[in-house]
């Protein structure tokens, strides 16, 4: 019997040890998981897959978080729902948080879950097409409302061809896709995260000419909450950064069980012909975005505040609209609770090796 209770005692002692290096308090006896809302910025794909493996693997749990997960439906959407308090906490596309933020609405991000937006240009996988300048002459698909719509010209400048010269076809963004597919146009522009999954997964081969190449870089998603909470329930923010971003390893390290993770939490995704590839391409191009110097250097999370910086003035020149302020970087962007979350060597050469398949996507 002694023997027994020392046991429970020493287990409990390393249960709080654990506890308090991620800067938690441990539970008082008896007190349950501390309830959480989240958004995602979008229905169940590759981007927010991490959050379904961190509330089913048990990540946040481990943290000592119980967290709900919403979908959302757009990052407009998910960040003026997390700004006026509706969920704690929430994703979305960094350059959409930027310009909400430069509105007014008081929204903090506290993590980087992915770092390319992947904007850029769509073509078939046999188009002649193979640099900027040949989009000259060809007619480009895009969509005024789509985020990467604004950045056109300032791309076609970096990028060295002339847009004037580009034969610019106006299509809705539902059906800008298959546009390209049945040679309605020569290319489209787009977000390859979504585009490339969305026909990939159905047998018509893409690839991208990325912003990025030419020197138009924006982050991709990020984690947000209230600036409030950051100073009220900075232990809820730490932990719930924390359960993110080992989730996000783990899909990193582990893609195939995490890919099955999340096909039993979304019957609607796995049920359907091309749902698992289009969630495995997805999940693929998210995780190849996290290969970045910021990660590997800082951990995962970790957003360069000189990034930040010249990112925000692009979209305040080209995206924001009239009447937008550039906001306060220093409360936009935190990294107080990420670069806790890193690779072992053994781990970053498995991330590195299970990445290898999508690269011909954004090469």
């Amino acid at each position: 019997m002694n023997q027994l209770s020392r046991r429970h005692l020493l287990k409990a002692a390393a249960a709080c040890s654990s506890i308090g290096s991620l800067g938690l308090s441990a539970p008082a006896i008896g007190q349950g998981l501390t309830k959480v809302t989240f958004t995602t910025s979008w229905i169940p794909e590759g981007p927010n897959l991490f959050a379904y493996v961190a509330r089913d693997k048990g990540f946040w749990k481990k943290n000592g978080l119980d967290v709900s997960v919403a979908r959302g439906s757009g990052s407009g959407s998910a960040a003026q729902a997390v700004g006026a308090g509706t969920f704690m906490f929430g994703m979305g596309a960094t350059p959409t948080v930027i310009i909400q933020a430069a509105k007014g609405l008081p929204i903090t991000c506290i993590g980087q879950l992915n770092y390319d937006a992947l904007m850029g240009i769509g073509v078939p996988s046999n188009s002649p097409i193979t640099k900027p300048k040949d989009l000259e002459g060809k007619k480009l698909g895009a969509s005024v409302s789509s985020g990467e719509y604004p950045f056109l010209p300032l791309y076609a400048q970096k990028a060295g061809f002339d847009l004037s010269k580009v034969q610019m076809v106006q299509l809705d963004s539902k059906v800008r896709d298959r546009s390209l597919t049945e040679k309605l146009v020569d290319a489209v522009a787009a977000f390859g995260s979504s585009t490339i999954p969305s026909l990939a997964s159905t047998g018509s081969d893409v690839r991208f000419l990325l912003f990025k190449a030419a020197g138009v870089e924006f982050y991709g998603q990020s984690l947000t909450t209230q600036p409030s909470r950051v100073k009220t329930e900075p232990e809820v923010c730490a932990a719930f950064v924390n359960g993110a971003m080992e989730a996000i390893r783990f899909i990193m390290t582990e893609p195939d069980e995490a890919l099955d993770i999340f096909l039993k939490a979304n019957d609607e995704v796995s049920m359907t012909s091309s749902g698992k590839e289009y969630a495995r391409i997805g999940l693929g191009l998210t995780n190849l975005t996290n290969l970045v110097p910021e990660v590997l250097q800082n951990g995962l999370g970790w957003a360069d505040p000189a990034k930040v910086k010249a990112q925000s003035e692009l979209i305040l020149q080209y995206a924001a609209g009239q009447g937008a302020k550039m906001p306060d970087l220093a409360q936009l962007f935190t990294n107080q609770f990420v670069g806790k979350i890193k690779f072992t060597e053994a781990e970053l050469a498995k991330a590195r090796k299970s990445v290898e398949p999508f690269r011909k996507y954004v090469a």
